[in-house]
Order: structure tokens, then C-alpha cells, then sequence
């Protein structure tokens, strides 16, 4: 992977994948709005949620799911309130869940799927 943002399109494509296989239907991916960028928006159950993809390679100081600052948390809270207002979502059920992605030291990589890890 060469670029920054080809490594963040191999990330959330990989994550997309992995929460398909476990019953989450993605509705939406990097959306933009005046607050921040929403990686990937979708549905389990009638639950929404937005899922913030972290991916870290070998030798980085902190794990994909420690990166996530309070800064970044601000961001994607105003990012989700956003979408929800648009779309007329607020009566929804909703929640911010984190995959983070790290390597193994195999060659592959470990996923971890945290749900409700970012309070709104």
C-alpha cells in the first residue's frame, strides 16, 4: 500500500467486509459533513451505527483502538449528529462503535470490533 489514503481505503474496505460476515448491513461510507468524516454508517438491527476504522501497522507506538483521541471523538460525535439531522434520523437507536486493525506479526491482521465505545 503506498499512499495514506490508499491504506485507509484498504482498511475500511477490509472492515466492511469483516462486519458484513457478522450481520451488519453498511448503508454508507466516508461521509463528509461540516463536523468530520464518518468512515462507515450501518445498520445492525434497527440499531444505527457509526463505526470509526483504525488501522496501525507494525511497529507503531499505540494500537489502532488507543489512536482514537478526544479531539477525533468530538469530531465524529458532531459528524453523526449531523447526519442524524439531515436524514431526520433522531428517533433512532444509535451508537459508535470502533474497528481497529492491527497486525498479527504473521503477515495478517487481528480485528477488533468494540461496540459503544465512543459516548455521546
Amino acid at each position: 500500500m503506498n499512499t495514506t489514503k490508499q491504506t485507509g481505503d484498504w482498511a475500511e474496505t477490509y472492515a466492511a467486509r469483516y462486519l458484513e460476515q457478522h450481520g451488519v448491513r453498511i448503508i454508507a461510507r466516508n461521509v463528509f459533513s461540516r463536523g468530520g468524516e464518518i468512515d462507515l454508517i450501518g445498520r445492525q438491527g434497527d440499531t444505527l451505527v457509526f463505526f470509526e476504522v483504525r488501522f496501525r501497522r507494525a511497529g507503531s507506538l499505540v494500537s489502532a483502538a488507543e489512536s482514537i483521541t478526544p479531539q477525533k471523538q468530538r469530531r465524529l460525535i458532531r459528524a453523526a449528529s449531523y447526519y442524524l439531522h439531515r436524514h431526520g434520523l433522531w428517533d433512532n437507536s444509535a451508537r459508535f462503535d470502533v474497528i481497529a486493525i492491527d497486525p498479527d506479526g504473521t503477515g495478517t491482521h487481528n480485528i477488533q470490533w468494540i461496540k459503544n465505545a465512543i459516548q455521546a
